[in-house]
């Protein structure tokens, strides 16, 4: 598959990016900045700008030509408020106009655990937690795009497991690396389409979790 990683350099941008490489994927890691393409460059992993603030049909000329969009870009931490409106939401929405406006099909989102649930946002963060309410609302609603929305709990930077639950009522973290392989796990198997689904850590392989969701 002919996938595009919006949002690549990111820790978890990364590991899905080489993953699916590794899985024969031909991966194209979108970028904001010149000297972030070397890691990818070490990892035999093409690259393209990436410009959340422009126009969404600047992004189309992009994205044109892929069978699938991962969405797991983020303003961070270090910046206000106003950023998260412009990268986390309108940024989000303009990657699916784009890919809408490009003909790619399959779009997975990385989002946040709770984040249709106003009563259960992390009180610190809440317009992260806005930016994705809306966000993903925009891509189950406004959209035709087939969909996956996933959902991990509290990012760690632990070895992954390779297992998974998807029943995050509790709450709880999952490791970076498990994010990443749930990613590329959506894109293989088709009954995640059109799923919001909630990861964290757990005991169930990440393909048998996702096929009994």
């Amino acid at each position: 598959m002919k996938v595009f990683v919006i949002g690549a350099n990111g820790h978890v941008g990364r590991l899905t990016s080489q993953l699916l490489s590794e899985r024969g994927n031909e991966v194209v890691a979108g970028i904001r900045k010149p000297e972030q393409a070397a890691f990818f460059e070490d990892h035999d992993i093409k690259t393209a700008h990436v410009d959340l603030l422009g126009s969404p049909e600047e992004l189309a000329v992009t994205l044109d030509g892929f069978e699938a969009v991962i969405f797991t870009a983020g303003s961070g931490g270090k910046t206000g408020d106003d950023m998260t409106l412009m990268v986390d939401l309108d940024g989000a929405v303009k990657s699916m106009q784009a890919a809408q406006i490009a003909g790619v099909k399959r779009y997975v989102m990385v989002s946040a655990l709770w984040a249709e649930n106003r009563n259960r946002w992390n009180k610190t963060i809440r317009p992260y937690y806005a930016a994705k309410f809306y966000a993903d609302d925009w891509l189950r609603h406004r959209t035709n795009l087939t969909y996956t929305i996933v959902e991990p709990g509290t990012l760690t930077f632990d070895q992954g497991t390779g297992k998974i639950s998807t029943d995050g009522i509790e709450g709880g973290s999952i490791a970076r690396e498990d994010v990443a392989s749930t990613i590329a796990a959506t894109l293989e198997q088709p009954q995640t389409s059109n799923k919001t689904i909630p990861i964290i850590i757990g005991e169930t392989p990440i393909s048998e979790a996702l096929k009994n969701f």
